[in-house]
Order: C-alpha cells, then sequence, then structure tokens
C-alpha cells in the first residue's frame, strides 16, 4: 500500500504534463484564430491553419497569386491570397502556417509554409 501512495504523485505529475503538452505544444496542431487579427492592422502575424481541400486552388499567373481556403481552430473558413507558387503538397498537408494580415473578406499572406 505504501508503494502505491508513493507512485501516485509521480504518475499524477507526469499524466497532466502530458495533458498540457498535448494540448498546447504538440506540433502541427492548428494554433491560430482569423478572429484574433485586426482588419484595421497591416502589420503581419503568423497563424497556422487546415487547408481546405474540397475547394481547391486556383492560380492567377497575372497578378502572381494563390487563391485557397484555410480552416483555423474555431472551424471559420477564409479565403486566402496567398503568393505563387504554393508550396508543393500543400493538398496533403495536415496544416499551414500563413504570415500576413486580415481583410474584411480574405487573408492576404505573404508567406505560406508547411508544417
Amino acid at each position: 500500500m505504501k508503494v502505491f501512495q508513493k507512485l501516485i504523485l509521480p504518475v499524477l505529475f507526469i499524466a497532466i504534463t502530458g495533458i498540457i503538452y498535448m494540448s498546447y505544444f504538440a506540433p502541427g496542431k492548428l494554433t491560430g484564430a482569423f478572429s484574433d487579427f485586426d482588419t484595421n492592422n497591416n502589420a503581419s502575424k503568423s497563424i497556422t491553419v487546415e487547408f481546405v481541400k474540397e475547394k481547391g486552388i486556383q492560380h492567377d499567373t497575372n497578378s502572381g497569386t494563390s487563391v485557397f481556403y484555410a480552416k483555423d481552430k474555431n472551424g471559420q473558413v477564409v479565403l486566402i491570397q496567398g503568393p505563387l507558387p504554393v508550396p508543393e503538397g500543400i493538398e496533403n498537408s495536415s496544416s499551414v502556417t500563413l504570415s500576413g494580415h486580415l481583410h474584411n473578406d480574405y487573408f492576404h499572406a505573404h508567406e505560406v509554409v508547411l508544417d
């Protein structure tokens, strides 16, 4: 019985540490919300989101942009306008990191990086 009492505190500590790590620090998780962005601020910020495969990607070589959709951690789907070329394999990626700023009707990404 005393061995059990000595083990319960370390086991609880390890379990709580694991839960915190998996919730906040695990790689590849969606870490941002478009609602955190201010549409009146053009400062470039990073956000990790999910690429919406169903809507595909359109490329406009005349303007040098790509257009696709992404979903944040809250499930909000936003139109993304990014640079050409987009990273190869974006269609199969679980998450992408965008650096840019939010407008009223779309997110202007200066950089698109696969996670």
